[in-house]
């Protein structure tokens, strides 16, 4: 079995100069789910063909394995498979998909490769109200499918047929050609119709087996923002309903966002407006808060991530708490037990078990041991505006408020550094460390005044 992927349409009313197949549902691009579905089915050979923004179409999604064809120009659906021949194999059965197409379903398209390999050409049909913009599957007197019309080229009688063509076939390669040689174009459009092979397989006492998808929004293709749009709900609350059966608890199934891969243990609750992308793992028992961000994250056992925060490729352990309004940066680990507070940003450190920052601080390229206790508006200053540097704080370390660490630093274990100090020098286990100043009052001194 091969697979065509036609991807050559300009895309006109996406009113973009991104190619319409390369537009993002639920973050990756439309092609990019066509594909994947299409190698579930473990074809022997899978081709696109590109036409507009073609090139920017192969550098996007280039990927062993894959085999490209162009169209140029482009004279519609019959023409775009005829460019892919040469690219496929001499045997064997052909399924056609639309890069445009991101939904359909892979046990739709094993149903569809079944009927084609006892010869038969298998078509993919639904049942639309209203049809509008679609071919109609016209039907003899027995009920048997005579041939495909495009809605521009229907007659009235025909428009009001609501059983419509969705352009996914199979069919085996040999027939395939031979009835694309023979295409012709004298329709509305001047274009060369791949429905036109309905009445090919007719003529030449083909069976026409005819299956049809379990839900219709299987076969819905993007043109507009509009219809994008409706397909990105479609495909959320599809992911929701799946974490539901699952047993997690969604605040509101209509406001999450999966853009990605979402696993979830036991008992996890999920909070409105979240979106998860990449590749996230909730333990058991976590919760995640209103309007949180995650990617490319793990997250351990009954942690609690509170509203509002951001966290990108971090592994998060067990019985944590993170922000509300944290942020948490690419290449962080942070132990069991860890607090993190709002408006705390943590960037490529780690953090010890049951080490705790919970105010208004940065740690950056820093290496926090076990039960340090960051004080409020603590800053690493890890950049000295041309190379980054570590700073180590050992196990039992109290910092106070206000403090900056000028990396290449590193804090004794058990040490104590006092508010408001600015440590440039490694500091010793134990003891307390301070930089003192003496106050001073100037009692003459008048506030400046606006002029």
């Amino acid at each position: 079995m091969q697979v065509v992927v036609l991807a050559a349409g300009q895309g006109k009313r996406m009113r973009s100069d991104l190619p319409k197949v390369l537009h993002p549902l639920a973050g990756r691009p439309l092609l990019a789910h066509v594909l994947d579905t299409a190698r579930s089915l473990a074809p022997s050979r899978l081709c696109v063909v590109v036409g507009h923004g073609g090139k920017v179409v192969r550098e996007a999604m280039e990927a062993p394995g894959l085999r490209w064809a162009t169209q140029e120009p482009q004279l519609g659906t019959g023409h775009a498979v005829m460019q892919a021949l040469p690219e496929l194999e001499a045997d064997g059965t052909v399924l056609v998909l639309y890069g445009d197409v991101p939904l359909i379903d892979s046990a739709t398209l094993r149903s569809l490769v079944e009927a084609a390999a006892g010869g038969a050409l298998a078509i993919l049909t639904q049942r639309l109200e209203p049809p509008k913009g679609y071919g109609r599957i016209v039907r003899d007197s027995g009920g048997r499918v005579a041939r495909i019309v495009e809605e521009k080229d229907a007659t009235d009688g025909e428009r009001a047929i609501t059983e419509v063509n969705t352009g996914i076939l199979a069919v085996s390669r040999a027939r395939l050609q031979g009835w694309l040689a023979a295409l012709g174009n004298d329709n509305a459009q001047r274009e060369y119709y791949l429905t036109d092979v309905v009445a090919a397989a007719v003529r030449d006492g083909v069976e026409v087996a005819v299956r049809q998808p379990a839900s219709n929004h299987e076969c819905m293709g993007v043109n507009s923002k509009g219809e994008l749009a409706r397909l990105e709900r479609i495909y959320q609350m599809n992911k929701a309903n799946e974490l539901l059966e699952a047993g997690v608890t969604l605040a509101d199934p209509a406001r999450i966002d999966v853009r990605g891969e979402l696993a979830c243990g036991r008992d996890v609750a999920i909070d409105v407006n979240c979106i998860f992308e990449g590749r996230v793992s909730l333990g058991d028992g976590a919760r995640v808060g209103a309007g949180c961000i995650l990617r490319d994250v793990t997250v351990g056992a009954r942690t609690e991530i509170k509203p509002y925060s951001v966290i990108e490729e971090a592994q998060i352990g067990a019985d944590a708490r993170i922000g509300p309004f944290a942020r948490i940066r690419p290449g962080t680990r942070l132990e069991d037990e860890v607090h993190v507070g709002n408006f705390v940003e943590v960037k490529a450190s780690t953090l010890g078990q049951a080490s705790k920052a919970n105010h208004l601080s940065y740690i950056g390229d820093s290496t926090v041991g076990r039960d340090v206790n960051v004080g409020a508006g603590t800053i690493t200053c890890n950049y000295d505006g041309a190379n980054k540097h570590r700073t180590v704080i050992e196990d039992g370390v109290h910092i106070g408020s206000d403090v900056q660490l000028i990396a290449p630093v590193t804090v004794g274990k058990g040490a104590t550094i006092g508010a408001g100090a600015t440590i440039v020098k490694d500091v010793p286990p134990g003891g307390l460390t301070l930089t003192e100043a003496k106050q001073v009052t100037r009692s003459n001194w008048e506030r400046p005044r606006k002029k």
